[in-house]
């Protein structure tokens, strides 16, 4: 048998008898999956592991996924020394190549909007720009603003 395939049986298939269902396949393969990601991050320098993802590994390529462009480009850089050190691995035996994807978060949370209060100068000074407006609709919005002011 090849690398390539052999390569490719370790990633598709568990050591065990066949799954019943397709559930416990699914299963089977996430488990896989999360120990060959666990062995990559171990093998990525510390400074790089959050926000960086085992993506997949077939025919000796490795594809890893980063949060950003410039920890990829670190990765692209340190791609030969992770290579090495997967290399001791059963699983990542025969990876030759290494490809970096950059995935943003898709979502990240905002902080909170909080209005600052209009405070009692900022309130005067607006009451005397609208006292020295001719604009009638300027003056009137001015001074609404001015009311705002904070206790």
């Amino acid at each position: 048998m090849n690398e390539k395939s052999d390569q490719k049986m370790i990633f598709r298939t568990n050591s065990g008898p066949a799954p019943a269902s397709t559930l416990k396949e699914l299963m089977a393969r996430a488990e896989l999956h999360l120990q060959a990601e666990q062995q990559v991050l171990e093998a990525i320098p510390a400074e790089l592991r959050t926000g960086t993802r085992f993506v997949s590994c077939q025919d000796g390529e490795l594809v890893l996924a980063t949060d950003n462009a410039s920890k990829a480009t670190r990765l692209r850089f340190r791609q030969h020394e992770i290579m090495e050190a997967l290399r001791e691995n059963e699983l990542f035996r025969f990876v030759w190549k290494v490809r970096i994807k950059v995935s943003p978060l898709r979502y990240r949370a905002r902080k909170k909007v909080e209005k600052i209060p209009l405070s009692q100068e900022n309130a005067r000074l607006l009451k005397e720009e609208a006292g020295h407006t001719k604009d009638k609709a300027l003056r009137e919005v001015l001074e609404k603003l001015a009311s705002h002011v904070r206790d």
